[in-house]
């Protein structure tokens, strides 16, 4: 058996998903324009969000679209957006330490590589999977409800602090600082 005719559809979708994560990160990382690190995240979360849904976990990859790409990343978004000056180079992401975190970069790819290649991996047949979406909706609204309340409400909470902290910082600008 060749290695084209061995590769099925789900290998293709992982290998596109891994580059999309790699490409993404890499200008997460090395992009001198915070937009443009702030957007790639999205496609960085977005390839995770894939690779969980590939590994047939549908509620984990919900909430990572959710809470990562949906919240998480919109409000960074926001912040980047809303931040004055931002586009200029000098003042939006600096390249400090490059050199450093490319060598350390490649040191542990190296190393993650190399234990890849030692591991006894083995090929499961079944492809019979459960979805996980039912279990984990019985145990927060049984087992774990308590739990899952008080989580909401403090997270309720910190979205009230947040909300109450920009209020304090526009209050404060002097007057000709709120029309600009």
């Amino acid at each position: 058996m060749t290695l084209l005719t061995a590769i099925g559809l789900s290998d293709i979708a992982f290998f596109i998903f891994a580059l999309l994560i790699i490409g993404c990160g890499a200008v997460v990382a090395f992009s001198r324009n915070i937009v443009h690190s702030g957007f790639a995240l999205m496609g960085t979360f977005a390839g995770v969000a894939g690779l969980y849904a590939l590994a047939f976990a549908q509620f984990i990859a919900a909430v990572q679209i959710m809470v990562y790409v949906g919240g998480v990343l919109v409000v960074i978004l926001f912040a980047i957006m809303m931040t004055r000056e931002i586009g200029r180079a000098e003042s939006s992401n600096p390249a400090v330490g490059r050199f450093p975190a490319v060598l350390l970069g490649v040191v542990i790819g190296a190393v993650l590589v190399f234990i890849a290649l030692q591991f006894p991996w083995t090929i499961n047949p079944s492809t019979d999977f459960d979805p996980t979406v039912n279990d984990l909706g019985d145990a927060l609204l049984s087992r774990f409800l308590i739990p899952f309340e008080v989580l909401s409400l403090l997270l309720l909470a910190v979205l009230v602090g947040a909300v109450m902290l920009v209020k304090k910082e526009i209050k404060a600008l002097p007057p000709e600082e709120k029309s600009s």
